[in-house]
């Protein structure tokens, strides 16, 4: 009799505990694929941390937080993006990102521009390898600031269950390494990890975690193709063959940057599959650094395949076209879903253009004036 009782109390407490667990996101009736929401609500100059600036004074750092006008949802996934700039330049108005945060919340998404620490000393390779590692924190404050939100006043409805990164060029190297560098002796002894504040730096919120649920790598690279091990968390690239800057295989990073061979979005995708880690690699036929900031159309081909490997990743819904990748990276060309092209007119900034070649004055293919990817996966 007692052990009956014993079991029926087990059952019953496993029950309560499934039953205290959030549902995944509801991907019905279009939501996260489809633009159900034609108003944008932002929150700006949210600010999300104080940490310690160059010359060691406090910095603030600060957010624009998006969301879907009129929303009724109480958890919904988030997307934290970060701006290029070679860590030098550049701030959380972005054009790209705010246009990229502007459609995901017409998705239903949330999702947030994140400013972080700039400006490195000494100009070279440990320089602007400690300012990676400061940026990084500064994306990893970001991470563990909405979480520590999302499990007490909630104030921005975020499910911390569901919390993307992503970025594009130095933005990108953040996000990656928000994701994989995630032991300190992966850090090169000569960049003073310790003296930086650790990996996860004094960005507040200490005990939340700050690892992401998958990455978008737009144009950027890691030092180290090894970070990704098994068991890692999803990973999207989108990155132009021709890329002059931050190299697509191999190679060392161009332009005014100080010399730094890094493992471009190629090199990334093999090492991924190697380990098992899902992944999909969509490649910027002939193109250069960033071509989305300089060509409207681009923008669709960056978008697109963000919207179809994020959603099946939410845990609900029929699978995606890019899902069938990312769970079998050996499949073969994967066909994104057309998406009538919304031309924004993209001024480029002071950081869009350090660091950054010229656009190539490349036809476009068909399918990117219908919002597709250009090329198949490699």
């Amino acid at each position: 009799m007692r052990f009956l009782l014993l079991l029926f109390l087990v059952i019953g407490l496993s029950t309560a505990a499934l039953q205290a667990q959030p549902a995944p996101p509801d991907t019905t009736k279009g939501r996260y694929h489809r633009p159900l929401f034609s108003q944008v609500k932002v929150r700006r100059n949210v600010a999300f941390a104080q940490v310690s600036g160059l010359l060691g004074q406090t910095q603030p750092l600060y957010l624009d937080f998006y969301e879907p006008s009129g929303d009724t949802v109480r958890r919904r996934p988030l997307v934290l993006l970060a701006h290029e700039g070679a860590f030098v330049t550049g701030t959380r108005d972005d054009v790209v990102m705010t246009e990229l945060c502007t459609r995901l919340a017409r998705l239903g998404y949330t999702a947030a521009s994140i400013d972080y620490r700039l400006l490195f000393f000494p100009f070279d390779s440990v320089g602007i390898g400690r300012a990676a590692i400061r940026a990084t924190q500064d994306m990893r404050a970001a991470v563990r600031f909405f979480r520590h939100d999302a499990a007490t006043a909630r104030r921005f409805k975020v499910d911390g269950r569901y919390i993307f990164v992503g970025g594009s060029s130095a933005g990108a190297f953040m996000a990656l390494q928000t994701a994989y560098l995630d032991k300190a002796a992966e850090v090169p002894a000569y960049l003073n990890l310790g003296a930086l504040g650790g990996l996860e730096g004094s960005g507040g919120n200490a005990g939340y975690s700050s690892q992401p649920r998958a990455v978008i790598n737009l144009c950027g690279a890691l030092a180290q193709a090894g970070w990704l091990q098994a068991g890692d968390v999803p990973l999207l690239s989108i990155h132009g063959t021709r890329d002059g800057i931050v190299p697509y295989q191999r190679g060392l990073i161009g332009g005014p940057l100080p010399a730094q061979v890094v493992a471009g979005s190629a090199v990334l995708r093999r090492r991924a599959q190697a380990v098992g880690v899902p992944n999909v690699l969509r490649p910027l036929r002939g193109a250069g650094h960033v071509p989305y900031s300089f060509e409207p159309t681009y923008v669709d081909s960056v978008f697109v395949p963000i919207r179809e490997f994020l959603r099946p990743l939410l845990g609900s819904g029929a699978p995606g076209p890019l899902l069938a990748a990312a769970l079998n990276p050996r499949r073969a060309a994967v066909a994104t879903a057309a998406l009538p092209p919304r031309r924004v007119r993209l001024v480029p900034s002071s950081a869009d253009l350090v660091g950054a070649a010229p656009p190539e004055n490349l036809p476009l293919p068909a399918a990117a004036a219908e919002g597709e990817a250009i090329g198949p996966p490699d």
